[in-house]
């Protein structure tokens, strides 16, 4: 009897030990739970009053910027238009608007003044800020001053910078400048590529020196500083093209401190612009006025620091829902109506669409390119024709063709000039052509009179295989007239030989001279001839322009991340790392193990009583 009741007293015992065990370990997870909802009740509330304090002492400043518009600021199908970007940008708060080049001058309505009415129009649209690019110096610098003087005075004026266009050993225009935007400075300066020496007309920018924009950033940077800038903005006219010698990301590697480069000359799109070496954010909306760019910065006036920057494009779609600013349309009609009875008037008729894309005319032989210097041997008499594939700035369409589309097509005013040249000098002239192929290059050669093969698998400077005049390989001692614009025959693109030589004769301008050409077809039906073929000499391919071309730059990632093979490291897709799941804060199965061991005991007892009636 007294065994039984030890029995009970221990199977009860083991059950109250149990119980407590649950009520213990249920108290401390409640107390723990309570304790972890504190915490993190606390440090919401701390990021909370962080957060309120970093937007009480936040400002957003919208930089937005356009380049490489070569005079299109008429709004159609693909071209937001100048009066709308003002609506634009009247209509954000701290907004600014930029400019980085190759503005005053392109297409007839900015070269029929002299890039005048541009100016005009940049001043009603509310522009702040802008730096030249190499063609804003084709009406030569004294023009370009002239322009900047217009920009810089009057109601709505602003100021065109550069830093690195040097002139009797200072700056031709002004360096830099500071834009105060609610409490916040803002320092611009302005580069110019050095390609301006060879990207323009030599003769527009004799006497002037293009010092290395690396060096021009290191000391604008710390002027800026100096003068109390709080953001660094730099107005390149620099580019990422390859064929470059310099190039924006080099400038963000190499200089630090600058915050944004607002990029152009490459006509570049990089749709939200991408982190460069030491953060600094580059951006470029591409070309002609397709897009408008957008900066947002978020500056922290108490920190002093910029806490986010933001990079889109505004593209044509977008900005059409804008309704047009009426001050800055008017002007452009006034300007039309001044212009429209020269440029209406029809010259000629065209069969088929004549191909002046600038990705075709910079790397192969194109119809237009054909055209043109067909023309050249037209109006000259020369054997030999060559012009460079950027100065062909636009395509006609089938139809009427009138004179404002050959203006489109050649804006530049680049006048014909003939000179004796040798054979080898004329290889020498297309090994320069071709040498950045496949890249697009301004100084891609259109010939006529001439057919050539070269080996794009060679070296730059030995891939000319084949030259033919009439079906006859080229004389290399011979000497032939070749007839070429004066940008070229100045030296211009960097070609060799052609300032060297003495020249001839001197012809009208290129546009003058495909009109006159037009008119006397009467009606155009041309096409590729396989002036330019690339290939071996035995074997040519036929159609330059179908071999596989790079694509324009994208955002650079230096080690873009693969997705993860979950199999790698052993993981189950969706689920983390963490070790097996044996346990947790759940005390059921204490509860359960406490009924079992209560089970048990109380067999013990039945068991016990059974036997001891047996006895």
């Amino acid at each position: 009897m007294k065994k039984l009741l030890k029995s009970r007293l221990f199977s009860s015992f083991l059950a109250l030990i149990m119980t407590l065990g649950l009520i213990t370990v249920k108290t401390k997870e409640v107390k723990a739970e309570t304790e972890d909802q504190i915490v993190t009740s606390e440090a919401n509330i701390e990021e909370e009053n962080n957060k309120a304090a970093l937007e009480k002492g936040s400002v957003d400043i919208t930089i937005l910027h356009t380049n490489d518009t070569h005079g299109r600021v008429k709004a159609d199908s693909s071209i937001i238009g100048i009066d709308t970007i003002s609506a634009i940008k009247k209509s954000i708060n701290n907004s600014i608007l930029v400019d980085v080049g190759d503005t005053l001058h392109g297409l007839p309505f900015a070269t029929m003044n002299k890039g005048e009415d541009i100016v005009a129009l940049m001043k009603l649209a509310g522009y702040d800020v802008m730096t030249p690019g190499n063609h804003d110096f084709n009406y030569g610098y004294e023009r370009l001053l002239e322009l900047a003087d217009m920009a810089s005075t009057g109601l709505n004026s602003f100021p065109i910078i550069s830093a690195n266009v040097i002139k009797d050993n200072t700056t031709l225009l002004d360096a830099n400048y500071i834009k105060e935007v609610d409490g916040v400075k803002l320092g611009f300066f302005g580069l110019t590529t050095p390609e301006t020496a060879f990207k323009t007309n030599p003769n527009n920018v004799k006497g002037l020196e293009f010092a290395s924009p690396i060096e021009s950033a290191k000391k604008q940077v710390e002027e800026l500083k100096a003068k109390g800038a709080d953001i660094i903005v730099a107005l390149a006219h620099i580019g990422t093209d390859e064929s470059s010698e310099i190039v924006s990301t080099m400038i963000a590697k190499e200089v630090e401190g600058i915050d944004i480069i607002i990029d152009g000359h490459s006509h570049s799109n990089y749709p939200t612009g991408f982190e460069a070496d030491n953060g600094t954010l580059i951006v470029s909306t591409g070309e002609y006025g397709a897009n408008l760019g957008q900066v947002i910065i978020t500056f922290n006036k108490d920190t002093n620091k910029i806490t986010n920057k933001i990079a889109s494009l505004i593209p044509k779609a977008t900005a059409a829902t804008q309704n047009p600013d009426e001050i800055v349309a008017q002007k452009i009609e006034e300007i039309n109506e001044a212009q429209n009875a020269i440029l209406s008037k029809v010259v000629g008729v065209s069969k088929v669409v004549l191909d002046g894309a600038r990705e075709n005319v910079r790397t192969g032989e194109t119809n237009l390119g054909n055209l043109i210097t067909d023309a050249m041997l037209y109006v000259t008499g020369a054997e030999i024709a060559i012009t460079n594939g950027g100065g062909i700035r636009a395509t006609i369409n089938a139809g009427e063709i009138t004179k404002q589309d050959v203006v489109s097509v050649l804006p530049f005013g680049n006048f014909i000039v003939t000179k004796y040249l040798t054979g080898a000098q004329i290889k020498d002239i297309l090994e320069h052509g071709v040498k950045d192929y496949p890249a697009t290059a301004g100084h891609f050669p259109h010939v006529a009179g001439i057919n050539f093969v070269f080996d794009a698998e060679k070296a730059p400077g030995e891939r000319i295989v084949s030259i033919k005049i009439n079906g006859k390989d080229i004389d290399m001692d011979a000497k032939y007239l070749v007839a070429a614009n004066d940008f070229m025959a100045a030296g211009g693109d960097d070609y060799p030989h052609f300032k060297d030589v003495k020249t001839e004769n001197e012809f009208q301008a290129l546009d003058e001279a495909l009109e006159e050409y037009i008119k006397y077809l009467g009606e155009v039906n041309y096409s590729k001839e396989d002036r330019i073929a690339v290939g071996k000499a035995e074997n040519p391919v036929e159609n330059p322009e179908e071999t596989e071309k790079p694509e324009e730059p994208k955002n650079p990632v230096e080690n873009p991340e693969k997705p993860q093979d979950p199999q790698e490291n052993n993981e189950i897709p969706g689920e983390g790392n963490e070790l097996p799941y044996t346990g947790g804060n759940n005390p059921m199965y204490l509860l359960s193990l406490g009924l079992f061991i209560t089970a048990i005991g109380s067999l013990l007892i039945v068991d016990r009583r059974k036997k001891a009636a047996e006895k």
